[in-house]
């Protein structure tokens, strides 16, 4: 059993002692991981960590020593890279071999806003009246609460934490309390590169100690990657502060394939947007649009593919699909499972908990395919978030983009076809922050990601991910030296 406790301005506090949980391996059902439940005292001494490393020391460093311990974290997350996603598919039963990607994107990030530390410029404004110098720059909001979710945890905080540190800003975060072990590992890298006390802080606990954060008037900005109902739950607290919120939550995607699609790279695209990391992603292609005249091929090919998804160990390098993350997630999924089937929906794959060798004891669900779904159901409609795929076929082009976007969501969407034109077309018309054009699942340092309705909004990674993180602040110098009219305007 490993010991965690909270980081909190440098130092680790309360190990052994306290509100505990644990933290069990969905693989194997037991625990591994004994963490602190912070009390709102320690939430404050985060902040207040956070406020003075802001005020004192971070704010005012120089862009390029910030790139410099950046740097530093980056290569030491790479030198740890193969420790950090065992422990983290230990923790959430994501597979080996895209947990150690994983790892690898998040030194990544860290170098790419990096980059960005001591290029942070302003702009001169040109203005109608002369003798007035105005310009803008751009500054830190001071400490941000970042709250992430238990599917990806350290891919999920770089989407956002580099970002923010690049920017001068500190922070205080909360990891879920489902997958909590990697975050405090990568303070123990933060103290190795020299990253200075109380810049980031690190407190454990379920729903109080995020909403703790939320409410704390230390905290200038939040952002949050998790569930729409929680998410909404963060912007009507934040607001009663008016206090600015990012929010990456859910999605139910659109998957399309065309007629004229290359169906051998679309099937594939198909299976890594839904069974990828077991389903459990904002990102799921979850719903499968598929041109009647191709429809029942690709059911045949996809069933055939399903049935050769090897189920097993996350740790074992030649397992393509992990468990669910944890107990109550399996629930909803097999809950979903049923639901689909009671609103006359045709399960043509899957449908039940796993069995075989090294399955007994694991959170495993078959993939699952359902066909003559149509838009309305539940299944179509609710977030899942697991292996579980919903067939919805369609005519025409201009249907396909109807039951797209007749979806409370609108994350991303996949367009599969060798149609130029119809591609073109396509993408403006879709509601949606992310489209892949036979491609799917794909993520870049560089490419700003996000969603729109109820996946969110605002934007992390590439350019607009660290605007995010700063507010802009605007300054006139009259050196005219004319006296003016003190009770009008001057415009």
């Amino acid at each position: 059993m490993r010991d965690y406790g909270l980081f909190i301005d440098g130092e680790w506090i309360g190990q052994g002692q306290g509100p505990t949980f644990e933290s069990l391996n969905p693989y194997t059902q037991k625990p591994w991981a004994t963490l602190r439940e912070a009390t709102t005292g320690e939430v404050d001494a985060a902040v207040r960590a956070a406020v003075a490393a802001h005020e004192g020391v971070w704010r005012g460093m120089s862009g390029i020593r910030r790139a410099e311990i950046m740097h530093r974290i980056a290569d030491l997350v790479v030198a740890n890279a193969e420790e950090l996603a065992r422990l983290e598919s230990t923790d959430n039963g994501k597979i080996i071999r895209e947990t150690r990607s994983q790892m690898q994107f998040v030194a990544r990030l860290f170098r790419f806003y990096a980059g960005y530390a001591d290029k942070l410029f302003g702009s001169v404004i040109p203005l109608d009246q002369p003798g007035i110098l105005d310009y803008a720059t751009r500054e830190p909001y001071g400490v941000i609460g970042v709250i992430t979710a238990w599917n990806s945890p350290l891919s999920l905080l770089s989407n956002k934490l580099p970002a923010a540190l690049a920017a001068g800003n500190c922070a205080v975060v909360k990891p879920s309390e489902h997958a909590s072990v990697t975050t405090l590992e990568l303070c123990r890298i933060f103290e190795q590169a020299g990253l200075p006390k109380g810049v980031v802080n690190v407190v454990t606990g379920a729903g109080e100690v995020g909403a703790a954060i939320v409410r704390h008037p230390g905290v200038a900005k939040v952002s949050f990657t998790g569930s729409p109902h929680v998410g909404s739950i963060i912007a009507a607290m934040a607001g009663q502060q008016l206090k600015p919120v990012t929010l990456e939550l859910g999605g139910k995607s659109p998957n399309i394939i065309f007629e004229d699609a290359d169906l051998d790279r679309a099937i594939s695209g198909a299976l890594a947007g839904i069974f990828g990391a077991t389903g459990q992603t904002c990102i799921a292609g979850s719903r499968l649009l598929v041109q009647r005249s191709v429809h029942d091929e690709v059911i045949s090919r996809l069933v055939e593919r399903a049935g050769g998804i090897r189920l097993g160990d996350p740790l074992d390098p030649s397992t393509d699909m992990g468990t669910a993350a944890n107990e109550p997630q399996f629930q909803r999924i097999m809950a979903a499972i049923a639901s689909a089937r009671e609103d006359g929906a045709a399960l043509v794959a899957g449908g039940r908990r796993a069995s075989g060798p090294s399955l007994e004891t694991g959170l495993f669900i078959e993939p699952t395919i359902f066909t003559n779904v149509t838009n309305g159901m539940r299944v179509a409609q609710n977030e899942i978030f697991g292996p579980v795929l919903s067939i919805i076929a369609f005519d025409t082009e201009d249907e396909a983009v109807a039951i797209a976007n007749d979806i409370p969501f609108g994350l991303a969407s996949g367009i599969w076809t060798q149609d130029l034109s119809r591609a073109m077309r396509t993408i403006p018309r879709l509601r949606c922050g992310v489209v892949w054009v036979n491609t799917y699942r794909m993520v870049a340092a560089q490419a700003p990601f996000g969603g729109t309705k109820e996946s969110g909004f605002g934007r992390e990674r590439g350019e607009a991910g660290i605007l995010e993180f700063m507010t802009t602040k605007n300054v006139m110098i009259d050196f005219s030296g004319e006296k003016r009219d003190p009770f009008a305007i001057k415009n």
